[in-house]
């Protein structure tokens, strides 16, 4: 099944909101909240990453473990198309990863990253191999900072690839970054395109376009009856969001702060897939609020 142009053009600008957790981020805890439109559907999640950085040596290298949980709660009120619906509201990801980073001539750096994970809906009497994901990446950073002022820029470029996940191939890590100015700054590419307003310290104000997704095996299949008289299996749930949104934060210090978006989705697609990552039941696609806060540990 081919994909709408405006979630392979989001997909390849935002993908899989990777830099923004292997690039500044400590520690960060977060809970969203999407009410679906026209119907009495609501998702939310809680999401728990931290990144603990060892060092090797004084060159700039480091050994970086990341583990990351979060618990997605897909409550679906509208009637499906199987009678036994399961349990399709409660999903669990949690993974680890292991990456390493070195300095390299002009201020460039490189970075590569593997991991495994586990995410399931947990419904039947244990982990099965279906629940097991894996995940690698490579990215080079090219860093610059001006001494002088708060100006300075980063571009970070790669590659990540996941499996299994609703698209089976590498995916490009594009990001370009700069403080351009004392009270302003801009961001295009991953995790989000924006811009951003600094009050002062403290206070920033950003408008923004992102991605938010999870992908969580059904550890029983269900099998059901299309309109057409197909039968068709799902064995697997995603969601996809692209949203545009206003977003504050506050800075308690200067590496701990809180932070609260709202905004509206662009795009909104909650689906079951079969085994070869197939859509057979769209559960809801229509527009809706979002809605996400939390607080983070940045360097």
């Amino acid at each position: 099944m081919k994909a709408k142009p405006l979630i392979l053009i989001c997909i390849f600008v935002h993908v899989f909101n990777y830099v923004r957790s292997q690039g500044t981020n400590l520690a960060r805890v977060e809970y969203a909240y999407i009410p679906q439109s026209s119907s009495d559907n609501v998702y939310s999640s809680i999401r728990f990453s931290a990144n603990y950085p060892i060092k090797i040596d004084e060159e700039g290298t480091y050994l970086v473990i990341g583990t990351q949980y979060r618990y997605n709660s897909l409550d679906i009120q509208d009637g499906l198309l199987f009678d036994d619906q399961g349990d399709l509201n409660n999903f669990h990801t949690v993974g680890i990863e292991v990456g390493y980073t070195f300095k390299m001539k002009n201020n460039w750096r490189f970075g590569a990253k593997l991991g495994s994970g586990i995410s399931s809906n947990f419904e039947g009497s244990g982990i099965e191999s279906d629940d097991f994901r894996s995940m690698g990446s490579i990215y080079f950073v090219k860093s610059y900072k001006d001494k002088q002022s708060p100006k300075k820029s980063r571009l970070i470029a790669g590659l990540r690839y996941a499996i299994p996940a609703s698209i089976n191939f590498p995916l490009p890590i594009i990001n370009y970054f700069s403080r351009f100015h004392p009270s302003w700054s801009f961001s295009v590419g991953t995790p989000k395109t924006n811009i951003k307003y600094f009050f002062n310290e403290k206070n920033t104000l950003q408008a923004f376009v992102g991605l938010d997704r999870f992908y969580s095996n059904l550890q029983n299949n269900r099998s059901f009856v299309a309109e057409n008289g197909e039968t068709k299996i799902a064995e697997n749930a995603s969601m996809l969001n692209i949203m545009a949104a206003l977003g504050y934060e506050y800075y308690f210090t200067e590496h701990l702060l809180f932070f609260t978006y709202t905004g509206y989705t662009l795009s909104n697609e909650i689906r079951l897939r079969n085994g070869d990552q197939e859509n057979v039941l769209t559960i809801n696609d229509k527009n809706t609020f979002y809605f996400r806060s939390g607080i983070k540990l940045k360097i």
